[in-house]
């Protein structure tokens, strides 16, 4: 058999959304304006909930956790695309892109894995409400966060050191504005079926375990809100699951538009536009869809703000 030429690369290009260098000051305008908002828009939640004693319940405390992840996804990517811009560079080195992939995945199946354990504390609440306080104690809060945190580096590790025993040839340009598995596995010349498999069984496992739990939560909460007589009742057991719910479809919704567009199409320039939506939007909406809807987040960030809390 005739040898394949693979190469040792020390470096990638990601080649972004745009070649024309007019629309480069447009692109990195949104995009750093975006990434601000989101981190200063998720740190003033984690400083009202920390702030404010009355927000030292479960439910704050996962929210926390939730806006430090969306904090340090959207840190994982942001940053170098926009450094990239200003250096006109579209280089990344090879083991930049591997730290890239593996905090990437981290986070946001952490980001899926917190998702159903704030659904698990909503069904505790709503359905067995007389025993939240025993059941839903820091304790358990805790472990549930710890746990979450060792499956996602677990997982994480192990996609990135299947990423290593990769060859490549000579496609060294990445087309998306970050390093994402699914284009680096497309872009090897050695056999990919392992990385795949591992790949797809992790996503089924780890994204699509959690999301049926998040479904079966909701089930039941629907079944015991029927059950509530007043109509009151119902609208206040309810309006405590709207933010949870809200957030849920939105990062569901986009993850699954990013798959479903990219398949369709096969264009991976639609793919890295699509991937904006949970990379960059989703994070960026999480503090006001939490805030608007939420009198305690608001009355905590009243208090960072030195405005009087009626």
């Amino acid at each position: 058999m005739e040898p394949k030429n693979y190469t040792q690369i020390s470096e990638f290009v990601l080649l972004g959304f745009s070649e024309k260098p007019e629309l480069q000051p447009l692109i990195f305008g949104i995009f750093l304006s975006t990434y601000l908002i989101t981190v200063f828009g998720n740190l003033l939640i984690i400083l009202a909930i920390s702030m404010d004693p009355n927000l030292h319940t479960p439910m704050y405390f996962f929210l926390a956790n939730l806006s430090f992840v969306d904090i340090c996804f959207t840190s994982a990517a942001i940053p170098k695309m926009l450094w990239n811009i200003q250096t006109q560079s579209k280089v990344i080195t090879y083991a930049g892109c591997v730290t890239q992939i593996y905090f990437l995945i981290l986070l946001v199946v952490l980001d899926v894995f917190l998702l159903s354990v704030m659904a698990y504390d909503r069904f505790v609440a709503i359905c067995h409400p007389l025993h939240y306080t025993v059941i839903m104690n820091p304790r358990l809060c805790g472990l549930l966060v710890l746990v979450s945190w060792i499956i996602c580096v677990l997982n994480s590790l192990l996609q990135s050191l299947m990423m290593l025993r990769l060859s490549f040839c000579s496609h060294f340009q990445i087309p998306h504005f970050f390093c994402e598995l699914n284009q680096m596995i497309q872009l090897a010349c050695s056999d990919t079926f392992l990385n795949n498999l591992v790949m797809y069984f992790a996503a089924v496992l780890l994204c699509g375990g959690p999301f049926a739990g998040i479904l079966y939560s909701y089930s039941k909460i629907v079944s015991s809100i029927r059950r509530i007589s007043s109509a009151q009742g119902k609208y206040k057991a309810f309006s405590t699951c709207v933010s949870h719910l809200s957030v849920v479809s939105l990062f569901y919704c986009t993850m699954l538009g990013v798959y479903l567009s990219s398949a369709a199409t096969q264009s991976s320039h639609a793919s890295a536009v699509a991937s904006v939506m949970y990379t960059v939007v989703t994070p960026m909406l999480n503090p006001f869809i939490y805030s608007l809807r939420n009198r305690d987040i608001k009355r905590g960030l009243k208090r960072i703000i030195g405005v009087p809390v009626m």
